[in-house]
């Protein structure tokens, strides 16, 4: 069997550098980023899916700074609408597979439990409206798709959460980090794994049209706040060696209103991820151990 061909964008972002990785082995990718192909410009798109002519578009491009995006509206939405629409659009015509990741940005955060699939959107924020909007859509055309919706995504590789609080954990000897908002950090890592895995398994179906196409909700296990995941970083990287100035105690929890912001936060991230986790017999593992994972990583490349 012929492997596929998978064009991906978004090659230096959080995501598209390790689905670099994690695709090597399924097929033959064609990596792209905003100097091959510019997601505001729908013609450049189209020539670029003609010229590769791919079986699976994978999409983790994005304009992802939230904040930003309540004044650059137009911006946000080429990039989060007009572009995964353009893709889609070939799909159905070429019978390709989308893969597209959408956020929990497009829930409003207000629920009491976990937010599944088939659980109402109500996005409050621009980013969170065109994540929306992409995803609409993507199902309106019809195409063979995936979307993954994922949320309080970090790697060793570009900037997070993570690599913030190590960083300032070294500078400051107390911090103050939001503990009224809950959710689930996700390894770029193991969302390009899953990534990976959905593929192998799409191009292996004896009926590829017949797959378990849809929405799926894509994050590690469990739960915590931004508070109790910088404790843990602080916990976890003063085990491994990190010199740091900052100690666990020194970590002081305060709410999301003490640090006003352009676009609302939703409060309630939890997602639930029962569905992917059945339908593709995935095992999902904790954030805790993606922390520590990503950790390990950042100090084999530290040179103190």
């Amino acid at each position: 069997m012929r492997l596929p061909t998978i064009l991906l964008t978004g090659k230096h972002g959080q995501v598209g550098f390790e689905l670099q990785r994690s695709l090597s082995v399924v097929g033959r990718v064609v990596a792209v980023d905003r100097d091959d192909c510019d997601l505001t410009d729908q013609a450049a798109i189209a020539q670029l899916l003609k010229y590769v002519g791919p079986d699976v578009i994978i999409n983790p491009a994005a304009h992802t700074a939230v904040d930003r995006a309540e004044s650059e509206i137009e911006l946000a939405t080429q990039i989060n609408v007009h572009a995964p629409t353009t893709m889609a659009h070939w799909a159905t015509v070429n019978k390709a597979l989308l893969i597209h990741y959408s956020t929990d940005y497009v829930f409003d955060g207000k629920k009491d439990g976990w937010y599944s699939e088939e659980s109402p959107p109500n996005p409050q924020s621009i980013y969170g409206k065109t994540k929306l909007a992409g995803e609409n859509a993507i199902r309106a055309s019809g195409c063979q798709h995936l979307i993954l919706r994922t949320s309080w995504v970090y790697g060793a590789h570009g900037s997070n959460f993570l690599k913030t609080m190590l960083r300032l954990m070294k500078e400051r000897e107390v911090l103050s980090v939001v503990a009224d908002q809950i959710g689930c950090p996700t390894n770029a890592e193991l969302l390009a794994d899953i990534t990976a895995q959905l593929v192998a398994q799409y191009w292996q179906s004896d009926d590829r049209s017949a797959f378990a196409f849809g929405t799926y909700h894509a994050v590690a296990t469990g739960e915590t706040t931004w508070y109790e995941y910088a404790k843990t970083i602080n916990q976890l990287a003063s085990q491994m060696g990190w010199s740091l100035k900052a100690t666990s105690d020194k970590i002081r929890p305060i709410p999301a209103s003490a640090f006003p912001a352009q676009a609302p936060r939703p409060l309630n991230s939890r997602l639930d991820t029962n569905k992917l986790q059945t339908t593709f017999n995935i095992a999902l593992p904790t954030w805790q151990q993606g922390v520590a994972q990503v950790l390990t990583l950042l100090r084999a490349g530290v040179q103190e």
